[in-house]
């Protein structure tokens, strides 16, 4: 079976789907109990889902919620979060055109058909161009992706004028954190390497 992007057949139900996970309870995998019960969805047309969600990223492939299946949940995250997960699940198309989602449904179809070689009718097509353009209709372009930066583990238990106790210096306390920065949407290098070196300076002293 060829390697088509992601898609449902009942695409219809994909926009559904996504607005009763921003209103369910994380859970700590998804499957289709979940989706059946939790979410109303337990028709045959709702079962592709998961594989569809693991392709874009938001599920893990044993079902564990993602953080960019988190992030999306997020009202100020989720448009740009559903952005990063498109271009994740459509990188063939986003590998012929960047600007895949600028395309109106002609254009969209007529790049489904170079990255895959489905004919003009095809239901595969159709599904494939109906289900970006449902996921689209969540996401939004131009908003900066949030980028996780770990700040790495420091050990503080040792004092800087030695006072700390031989107990705290034998088991060292080690701390580290998760900073999310929102990059602006730039070509310009200097402004990423102004952004980096001011976290060098300022995060990752020690």
């Amino acid at each position: 079976m060829a390697d088509y992007p992601p898609f449902m057949n009942a695409y219809g139900n994909i926009t559904k789907i996504l607005a009763k996970v921003k209103e369910a309870q994380t859970p700590d995998r998804f499957t289709q109990d979940f989706l059946g019960t939790k979410l109303g969805f337990s028709g045959g047309g709702a079962t592709p889902f998961i594989p569809f969600a693991k392709r874009l990223g938001l599920l893990a492939p044993d079902g564990t919620p993602t953080e960019l299946y988190k992030r999306f949940r997020n009202p100020p995250q989720s448009e740009a979060a559903m952005a990063q997960a498109i271009k994740k699940g459509y990188s063939t198309l986003y590998e012929r055109n960047e600007f895949a989602h600028d395309l109106d449904k002609k254009g969209l179809t007529g790049l489904v058909m170079e990255a895959t070689g489905l004919a003009k009718d095809h239901g595969t097509l159709k599904a494939i161009v109906n289900s970006f353009e449902a996921l689209k209709k969540l996401a939004d372009f131009d908003k900066p992706s949030a980028t996780a930066v770990e700040i790495p583990p420091e050990k503080t238990a040792e004092s800087g004028d030695g006072s700390g106790s031989l107990k705290e210096a034998e088991v060292g306390l080690n701390l580290s954190y998760t900073i999310y920065l929102n990059l602006p949407k730039t070509n310009d290098i200097a402004v990423f390497n102004a952004i980096f070196k001011s976290l060098k300076e300022n995060f990752f002293k020690r």
